[in-house]
C-alpha cells in the first residue's frame, strides 16, 4: 500500500520561490538564509524539515548539471522531469503542513460524504478533493468522523467481520485510528477552504511532474514541455 498525500501550499510564496533566479535560491538554500521566507508550520500536521529539503534541493543542483544560474528555473533547457523534481522540493517548503493515508484507507473517508463508490485514480483529481471539500463544510468534525466510523463498521459486517473486542483486539484500535484521521482530515481540509490555500496532491513514488497542484500537473504549473 502507498500513501497519497496532501499538501497545504503557500501558493504566493511558491510562485515567488521557483521564479528567483537558480543562484540566489542555490544560495539561499545553501546558507539557511530562504528559512525566514518560509511559512509556519501549522502544528497539527507534519512537514518535511528545512535541512531535509535544503539537502534535497543542493543534490538536484549538484546532479543537473550545466545551467545558467543567473536565470529562473522555468528558462533553463531541462527536461520536464529533471525541472520538476526541484518544483516539487519548493512546493515542499512552502507548505504549512501535509496529510498522508494509505490509499486503500481513503475510501473509508471520502465515500460517505460523496455518496459514491470511487476508484483509485480519483484520488489524484483535484476536482474529488474540492467537491469532498464543499461537502465537509456543510457538517462538523464530530459528524464527519462519526459517519467514518459507522460507515467503516457497516463494511466489516457486510463482509461478516466480527465487531467484537473480544473476538477482534484490533477493532477499537482500528476504530480510534479512523477517528484521529478522519479529524485530522477534516482539520486540514477546513484551513485550505477556509483561507483559500492550495493543495498539492500525490503519491508515493509518483513522478514528480504527475503531483498536481490546484488542478495542474507540476509540469503543466512550470511551463515545461520538453
Amino acid at each position: 500500500m502507498v500513501d497519497v498525500i496532501l499538501l497545504l501550499v503557500d501558493r504566493e510564496g511558491f510562485d515567488s520561490l521557483r521564479s528567483k533566479p537558480l543562484a540566489e535560491l542555490r544560495d539561499g538554500m545553501e546558507g539557511g538564509a530562504l528559512r525566514a521566507l518560509r511559512p509556519p508550520p501549522d502544528a497539527r500536521f507534519h512537514r518535511s524539515f528545512d535541512v531535509d529539503i535544503e539537502g534535497d534541493v543542493m543534490e538536484w543542483f549538484d546532479a543537473a548539471g550545466n545551467l545558467d544560474q543567473s536565470k529562473c528555473l522555468a528558462e533553463q533547457q531541462l527536461d520536464s522531469k529533471t525541472s520538476c523534481e526541484l518544483v516539487l522540493s519548493l512546493a515542499r517548503w512552502c507548505c504549512f503542513g501535509e496529510w498522508s493515508c494509505w490509499d486503500a484507507r481513503l475510501f473509508l473517508y471520502l465515500e460517505p460524504l460523496l455518496g459514491r463508490d470511487l476508484s483509485g485514480d480519483e484520488f489524484l483529481r483535484h476536482q474529488v478533493w474540492s467537491e469532498f471539500s464543499d461537502s465537509l463544510s456543510r457538517t462538523d468534525r464530530a459528524s464527519y468522523s462519526e459517519s467514518v466510523v459507522l460507515d467503516w463498521m457497516s463494511r466489516r459486517q457486510d463482509l461478516g467481520e466480527t465487531m467484537e473486542p473480544s473476538e477482534d483486539p484490533r477493532i477499537l484500535p482500528t476504530m480510534e485510528s479512523h477517528r484521529t484521521a478522519s479529524e485530522s482530515l477534516f482539520d486540514f481540509l477546513s484551513r485550505a477552504h477556509s483561507e483559500g490555500l492550495s493543495i498539492l496532491i500525490g503519491r508515493e513514488f509518483l513522478e514528480s511532474g504527475l503531483w498536481r497542484l490546484d488542478g495542474q500537473s507540476l509540469d503543466e504549473a512550470l511551463g515545461v514541455t520538453a
